[in-house]
């Protein structure tokens, strides 16, 4: 049996000088074949779900110290996870928006995980080869290729790195501390002095880890598993003991889990108006033993693969009685025989324990599973199965070229496996489809396959997919508000109110329906009743832009500007590199009559967007109204440029034209903003006054000739 005095002997170290050479060859291989076998993920898009929120659509993606503060202190898909956040800022500094750099990272960051899983097996059991053959399995199987192709997971990657290089850490400082019982009087302190720096060290990698991802609570469990093997601490410490040491991790995980489970519960999470899924305790329970199985099932045989695993109405109870019988017959297969095979106990409770965190027993999003919970778990069944091998063929003779063989073989199937998945994840359509494909009823793909047909700009197809996420479910939100969306640009606003209102009806607390239906009563001219609305949505969220935005509308249209001003410029707090959210401010400062302040907010807005024809006529305005009309001129033809329909402009331009005199050019500018628009009688009027200014013009030099 192996132990760390056993590592300290000097065999080990003899083999060490032997074998020490083709170490780095066998990490520069793992890293290339994981690397090569991602690569095509670099041609793959921004994925709407998530993406948006940590990279394509994140007002705080700048590298400034203020979002580095900001990530720290704030939950983001309702997790703590500043690490990760930091990380994609520092990817939109090298590489901007292009989706390609920040798979690149994600890629390299698997990879180096992928080393760091085969140096630490190695480092605990001096078996090279299981080792090998364990990264080459854990970092090439298909299963991974949801938390490497989705750039939201760079959660999974980046905690994963770290919670490897906590092992490291932690194996070093166990090795240190064992080392002072063989060591002389004279080496001792050294020794303490390493074992502590190591175990600081391992504490420093798992509260970066938790930084990353809240997934890896689990890891102070998992080194009181390595205790008992590889490390075999438990035969020179007792457990009390080795709490005690565990104390420090066990706090971290404790604090961490707490502000999990209240960001959790305060973004609504566990909302079941907010999937439309709402799930007994009995039912989740049932769900996790099923999901037991079907982790193992997918990592064994992976198949039918895809982003979204759907809850079924229920599941038949042969089936959780067999997930049941399966976890109860193994743990009790592994506890009986850990003597014999020390490995499968720590194998398989640490697969057992790193799911537990994500197995759904406490309600959270409507996966009944997901690929890329299986990303750390796998570990665990991993080396009990390489381990397990290795003992079975171990008096064949010819174990070596067995295991061998048996090895790459599953390694080179897992990565062709690898690669060909890889294709789903090229774009949302493909994703989604792939998704609806493979499961049944599963609506919440519908739903993201709906979205994602109408950003491309397909809304009949879009249409049939929410009526069917509907149909599957009557009681999602989501559908209902985006078909409603559909709809109202579609020209159905009878329709679309009637879809934001069954919204509210299964979920009164949406503020998507709510700031959307208010949206859609402002036009409509039902202007109290989506004060009144989008008043509420702030009440639940006061954080939202869009509501706020609306609002700042709604009182505009009322005429209660310094009202309007408030949620405008709360609005632009929310989102301060919005080019909106400048004008917006521009155009009701503009009619406050503070015309510093609005040229001020339209000159913002058009650093931020520079072709906005909307931002260069307010500037006009602004100017205008300050008496800088040949500037103003500038501006208005600056916009009518870019919008040459746009009648407003027109009539703005032939105004400021008509201020300097030059009235053919006014004239002309005003007919053209009639043609684009006949019942402008705003133009009309002005046209009027132009020509009548310019007759009189024409009448006053003849009448100075007479006698």
């Amino acid at each position: 049996m192996f132990s760390i005095r056993s590592v300290l002997k000097p065999p080990f170290h003899t083999v060490w000088q032997v074998q020490h050479r083709k170490i780095p060859f066998l990490c520069l291989l793992l890293f290339g074949l994981v690397l090569w076998t991602f690569l095509p993920s670099l041609s793959g898009s921004f994925i709407d779900i998530d993406d948006g929120v940590f990279v394509n659509r994140n007002p705080h993606l700048d590298l400034t110290l203020a979002n580095v503060a900001w990530a720290f202190g704030h939950s983001v898909c309702s997790n703590w996870l500043p690490l990760t956040l930091w990380s994609c800022m520092l990817d939109h500094q090298l590489y901007g928006f292009n989706p390609w750099g920040f798979h690149l990272t994600s890629v390299l960051i698997h990879a180096v995980s992928t080393v760091l899983v085969f140096l630490v097996l190695r480092r605990m059991t001096g078996a090279t080869w299981r080792s090998v053959v364990v990264a080459g399995l854990f970092g090439l199987h298909p299963l991974r290729v949801e938390s490497v192709a989705w750039i939201s997971e760079r959660k999974d990657v980046l905690s994963v790195m770290f919670w490897m290089l906590t092992l490291w850490a932690y194996v070093r400082y166990a090795h240190s501390w064992a080392d002072v019982g063989h060591r002389a009087s004279s080496t001792v302190d050294g020794c303490l002095r390493r074992s502590t720096f190591n175990y600081f060290l391992a504490l420093l990698f798992f509260f970066l880890s938790l930084m990353s991802k809240p997934m890896v609570v689990t890891l102070p469990w998992v080194l009181l598993l390595l205790d008992y093997w590889p490390l075999e601490r438990w035969k020179q410490k007792g457990l009390r003991d080795l709490l005690v040491e565990k104390a420090p991790f066990f706090l971290l995980s404790a604090i961490v889990s707490a502000v999990t489970y209240a960001a959790q519960r305060n973004a609504g999470m566990m909302n079941a108006g907010l999937t439309g899924l709402s799930l007994s305790f009995e039912a989740r329970l049932e769900n996790a033993l099923v999901s037991y199985a079907r982790y193992l099932g997918k990592l064994f045989w992976p198949a039918d693969l895809c982003a979204l695993y759907p809850y079924p109405a229920y599941w038949p109870m042969p089936t959780v009685l067999s997930g049941g019988l399966l976890v109860l017959g193994l743990s009790a297969f592994v506890f009986l025989t850990r003597r014999q095979w020390p490995y499968l106990l720590t194998g398989w409770l640490w697969y057992l324990g790193t799911l537990v965190p994500v197995l759904g027993l406490v309600s959270v999003g409507p996966q009944a599973m997901a690929d890329r919970y299986s990303y750390l778990p796998s570990i665990g069944i991993l080396i009990a199965l390489v381990w397990g091998g290795h003992q079975l063929t171990k008096g064949w003779g010819s174990e070596s070229i067995i295991m061998g063989a048996a090895g790459i073989a599953a390694v080179l199937v897992c990565l062709g496996l690898t690669r060909h998945q890889i294709n789903y994840w090229r774009d949302e359509v493909s994703l989604w489809r792939r998704a609806v494909a493979v499961t049944e009823n599963n609506y919440g793909a519908h739903n993201w396959l709906g979205c994602a047909l109408y950003a491309r700009g397909l809304p009949g197809e879009a249409i049939g997919e929410f009526k069917t996420v509907i149909k599957l479910n009557p009681n999602f939100a989501g559908a209902y508000c985006s078909l409603g969306q559909i709809l109202f640009f579609q020209g159905h606003v009878d329709d679309a109110i009637d879809c934001y209102q069954k919204a509210l009806a299964v979920q009164p607390n949406s503020v998507v329906a709510l700031n959307n239906l208010g949206n859609i009563l402002l036009k409509t001219s039902q202007v109290d009743a989506a004060i009144s609305l989008c008043q509420k949505a702030i009440e639940i969220e006061p954080d939202n832009a869009a509501a706020q935005e609306t609002l700042g509308f709604a009182f505009q249209l009322k005429g209660r500007l310094d009202e309007a001003l408030v949620h405008f410029q709360k609005a632009e707090e929310l989102e301060p590199d919005s080019e909106t959210a400048e004008k917006n401010l521009g155009h009701v400062l503009l009619r406050l009559g503070r015309y510093d302040e609005a040229t001020s907010h339209f000159t913002a807005a058009l650093k931020l967007q520079p072709d906005s024809a909307e931002a260069h006529d307010g500037l006009g305005n602004a100017l205008l109204a300050k008496g800088q009309a040949v500037e103003a001129i500038g501006e208005f033809r600056k916009a009518a440029k870019l919008l040459p329909g746009g009648a407003e402009i027109h009539c703005s331009l032939g105004y400021a034209l008509a201020k300097q005199g030059q009235l053919d050019e006014a004239i002309r500018e005003f007919q053209e903003a009639i043609q684009l628009r006949p019942d402008f009688s705003e133009a009309s009027n002005d046209l009027e006054v132009a020509v009548g200014m310019k007759e009189k013009s024409v009448k006053r030099p003849r009448s100075a000739t007479k006698p």
